[in-house]
């Protein structure tokens, strides 16, 4: 409750500000206006609770309130902006600040400053939001991190995406567009580690939650632990074209040293290419990439993953007057699997040489847009497994508006990759003031 009251103290001195009156006669002007300090955010309370019992988590999958400022000034020779949450989480055991994980009262979303050296060059230097590539929520070339905790628990779909502590150059050069993302230190997912959601464990070789939180082990040496990530693309007759590059890590722990027994994240270079533009009535995509699994490169180790060459194809179209549909095919297709297969121990499950997944979007506007109801779907034929994600916005007045919603999961095994999170679905919902 202290916590609470603190939010709602920082949301009173921050409506102060923005809304402070001038003189009498005079148009209202914040005091941060009158720096040249643009603010905007917003207040959002959420609730969820699990709709089946999960023995290693608590019932409430979701309760926190969360108080959102972004200030920005933009100057003659550059623009700064600062982008903070500052939050009460019920949920999670440790509540120590950490900005990296994004746990603590406050998430720092972004922090940085924008400029431009020469007439065909931005340069963003900080914090920042990251992404790229062609898929609705699945990533092939995107390596920037994610918060798979906050998409599956039922926070806004905004915190899938974690902030990065990066240099971004965009230069604009006549051939193409050239993008340029260097992180000094190592940017984790925010991964499922068992603090909030159950997950299963193959040492363990059941699911496991809070019981047995992962322990990892996380490459993090200024400028040796870095990654570098690369766009090229270029408009040819409607249609835009993309290469990609990456060097990194695996950005979820992905393997395991079986000496301290802590997770880890092996080594990783990608290179891709996407195409996207028009086809009849509607937009397509198709994205693929090389994923180099450097630390074992003949597929032997078992306690690293193999290189995967990875497939997406979409197709967009509108169906009806406010009503659109968005399909999507993904392809993991696993190199080496004879000696992948060869190498697993005795007892553990194997995965399949190629896991597809196919998805589904469908949104529907009404109420003068003021209504938004929307489904999105994933389902694996290989995995035998599929997760749900229906949603419901309203939005009361231009500043209020309520939200539900649900992450629906089920699966025929509890080791795959959606069908371990079944005792995790949940439902969800939350109001939002924005200013």
């Amino acid at each position: 409750m202290v916590k609470i009251k603190y939010l709602l103290m920082l949301l009173a001195i921050c409506i102060l500000i923005r809304f402070t009156p001038v003189h009498a006669g005079e148009q209202p002007e914040s005091l941060l206006g009158r720096l040249g300090i643009d603010v905007h955010g917003f207040a959002d309370l959420r609730a969820g609770t699990r709709i089946t019992e999960d023995d290693y988590e608590r019932d409430t999958s979701l309760l926190e309130s969360r108080l959102q400022l972004d200030l920005s000034r933009i100057d003659d020779i550059a623009a700064f902006q600062i982008r903070a949450d500052f939050i009460y989480d019920d949920i999670p055991k440790e509540t120590d600040l950490d900005l990296e994980d994004g746990t603590g009262f406050i998430d720092l979303r972004e922090a940085n400053i924008l400029f431009s050296p020469i007439d065909i060059m931005d340069v963003k230097i900080g914090r920042q939001i990251l992404t790229w590539g062609t898929g609705d929520l699945l990533f092939i070339n995107d390596l920037f991190p994610k918060d798979w905790q906050s998409f599956f628990c039922g926070r806004d779909v905004e915190y899938l995406k974690a902030p990065s502590d990066a240099l971004f150059v965009s230069m604009f050069p006549d051939f193409a567009n050239i993008d340029l993302a260097f992180t000094p230190r190592f940017d984790a997912d925010r991964f499922i580690s068992g603090e909030r959601l159950s997950y299963y464990n193959p040492a363990l070789g059941r699911l496991a939650g809070r019981d047995a939180v992962v322990e990892d082990y996380k490459p993090d040496d200024w400028f040796k632990d870095s990654e570098i990530s690369l766009r090229i693309s270029r408009d040819i007759f409607g249609y835009e074209l993309a290469f990609y590059g990456y060097n990194g890590f695996w950005k979820s722990p992905a393997g395991m040293d079986p000496v301290r027994q802590e997770a880890i994240f092996p080594d990783l270079t990608v290179c891709g290419a996407s195409i996207r533009g028009r086809l009849k009535n509607g937009l397509f995509n198709i994205e693929t990439a090389y994923y180099n699994s450097k630390d074992d490169t003949s597929g032997d180790n078992p306690f690293i993953p193999n290189s995967e060459i990875r497939l997406l194809a979409g197709y967009e179209q509108e169906l009806a007057r406010n009503f659109s549909g968005t399909f999507q095919y993904y392809l993991e297709y696993m190199k080496d699997y004879g000696s992948y297969r060869a190498s697993l121990p005795a007892g553990n499950h194997s995965k399949d040489k190629d896991r597809h997944v196919l998805t589904l979007r469908l949104t529907k506007l009404a109420l003068n847009q003021n209504l938004i109801l929307s489904l999105f779907s994933y389902y694996s034929p290989s995995d035998k497994d599929a997760y749900f994600r229906p949603n419901i916005k309203y939005k009361l007045s231009d500043s209020l508006m309520i939200t539900a919603g649900g992450n629906i999961f089920t699966g025929s095994d509890d080791y795959t990759f959606f069908g371990q999170f079944e005792k995790n679905s949940n439902v969800y919902a939350g109001i939002r003031y924005s200013f």
